[in-house]
């Protein structure tokens, strides 16, 4: 799970002229075929790959560490620091083979003790880790059964486990630098990439591993920069300041695809935005009036205007390259005059106010939904607020909610396990009502809440697909949320640089990349 909540304490570099100097000052750089330049918008949140769930530090730490599973470039999954696997037919004991001979950066064996210390730090609550609490909710016990096996066993059938290794929190971790305290600034993994400089609030240069176990890195150094600056990003790639630009802004899409200087990277839609409603709070605590707001909504128009057509208007509460989400599902239409008689029956023929609580990125959204929805006579409030105000607001209680007079919030979601369990869960599950979890409305539902426990803990995938598929239904029936729109991950690079791909949800894979 990548968690796009849009909680963003990104760390921005201030002022587009600033960011363009600093790009200036680098230009010797993007033109050194040994080395690819890499512009994210923010900052990396932590060195520590299990302290932190974002996607663009995600990217960036990967080079450097690795899990015992991965992805290929086809998203299938790959044996990396384990050579093989085997589950037993409970689905809750997984062994692996580990892979001999590996080091970590600092020159510490990669072994079964280390494998066991990077799992042992996720189950320890007391060191509460960002990422930690996805694997202590399945792990119930990590250890040796061999010089080179290990064994995982989990508290209940886990389908998604397996991919679950794979995400970038899951990354095996070097225990000396984790017992010195110096993981959170300073990177240390197995990966085919090292830490070379990590200068914060300006970059970080990756170094190629010459120790490293297989195939060696193709080039001498990775360096990512970032900034928040739109125009910047597509100057940078424009210039050649940048190798590489990601997420590309929606605008900029079509003329780079245009560009015999650039290539356009595109990857299938994982994450969905999303009004979440508060269905405690009047008047949305009637479905009629849940269900009216989405059929004022006009969706097509939202990817027209924000996406600039590089996305799909959101028909289910899963996106498209999830396992479970089912194409099927129709979701809503825009019609204002259904809209319109479902208030009438509500006892709102004269309209309605709620009031939608955003941060800056997302108050675009509330201001074109503020124009829709009041053709159906809804008043839309838009609540700007920073960051932690924000936070505060999205994952009260329902009676801190109640207090403050909120609605609905604006946000979204993305899964790095690409698995219906941990986008479906999350948001919709009465037990994840904020602020333990995700689901920001306080939707509940007992019927879901058996389907999606069905299906989280089922190891026949065409069950879990069935499962999943009556789930969505429900929760479109439900009108738990707007669904508004799956934005397709973009980015951009130059025409010379080969071997970099997308990974759904946004990361950049810079592993192979090449530069002419």
């Amino acid at each position: 799970m990548t968690l796009m909540i849009d909680r963003r304490g990104a760390l921005a570099l201030g002022g587009s002229l600033g960011v363009l100097a600093l790009l200036r000052g680098r230009g010797a750089f993007a033109a050194d075929a040994s080395q690819i330049v890499i512009l994210q918008s923010e900052a990396p949140r932590s060195m520590d790959p299990a302290d932190q769930t974002a996607t663009y530090t995600s990217a960036l730490l990967e080079p450097m560490y690795e899990g015992l599973t991965g992805y290929n470039d086809k998203m299938e999954l790959v044996p990396v620091l384990a050579t093989k696997w085997e589950g037993d037919a409970t689905g809750t004991v997984w062994t692996f083979t580990l892979r001999q001979g590996v080091k970590f950066h600092d020159g510490e064996p990669c072994n079964a003790d280390a494998v066991i210390a990077s799992f042992a730090r996720h189950m320890d609550e007391k060191r509460g880790l960002a990422a930690s609490g996805r694997f202590r909710a399945i792990l119930a016990e990590v250890k040796a059964t061999g010089a080179e096996t290990i064994r995982f066993t989990l508290k209940r059938p886990y389908p998604a486990f397996l991919k679950l290794m794979a995400v970038a929190s899951a990354s095996i971790v070097s225990p000396k630098a984790d017992k010195a305290g110096t993981l959170g600034r300073a990177a240390v993994g197995t990966g085919p990439y090292r830490l070379a400089e990590y200068k914060s609030g300006e970059y970080v240069l990756e170094e190629a591993n010459a120790d490293y176990w297989g195939e060696k890195a193709p080039t001498k150094t990775l360096k990512w920069i970032w900034t928040q600056e739109a125009a910047v990003m597509n100057m940078a790639v424009q210039t050649g300041d940048a190798d590489v630009v990601v997420p590309l802004p929606p605008v900029f899409a079509a003329p780079i695809k245009a560009n015999p200087e650039l290539t356009l990277l595109q990857g299938n839609p994982t994450s969905v935005f999303w009004v979440s409603l508060n269905v405690k709070l009047a008047p949305l605590d009637d479905v009629r009036v849940r269900q009216a707001l989405n059929l004022a909504t006009d969706r097509a128009g939202l990817v027209s205007n924000l996406l600039y057509g590089f996305g799909l208007p959101a028909t289910s509460p899963l996106s498209p390259a999830v396992f479970g989400y089912d194409p099927t599902v129709e979701g809503y239409g825009l019609d204002v005059a259904k809209a319109k008689a479902l208030l009438a029956e509500a006892g709102h023929s004269d309209g309605i106010t709620i009031n939608v609580a955003v941060q800056e990125p997302e108050a675009n959204i509330a201001e074109i939904l503020q124009g829709m929805w009041a053709q159906a006579g809804i008043t839309l409030n838009i609540q700007r607020m920073e960051s932690g105000v924000w936070t505060a607001a999205a994952f009260g209680t329902p009676e801190e909610k109640a207090a403050q007079g909120v609605h609905a919030v604006i946000a979204s979601w993305s899964t790095g396990t690409f698995d219906a369990d941990l986008q479906l869960k999350p948001l919709y599950h009465t037990d994840s009502w904020s602020p333990k979890s995700a689901n920001l409305g306080f939707y509940s539902n007992t019927e879901l809440d058996g389907l999606l426990d069905k299906a989280g803990s089922s190891t026949d995938d065409s069950e879990r697909k069935t499962l999943y598929a009556k789930a969505q239904r429900l929760i479109v029936q439900d009108a738990a949320h707007v669904l508004l729109y799956y934005p397709n991950d973009l980015a951009a690079a130059r025409a010379e640089v080969k071997g970099v791909w997308l990974q759904p949800g946004g990361a950049i894979v810079p592993e192979r990349a090449t530069k002419a």
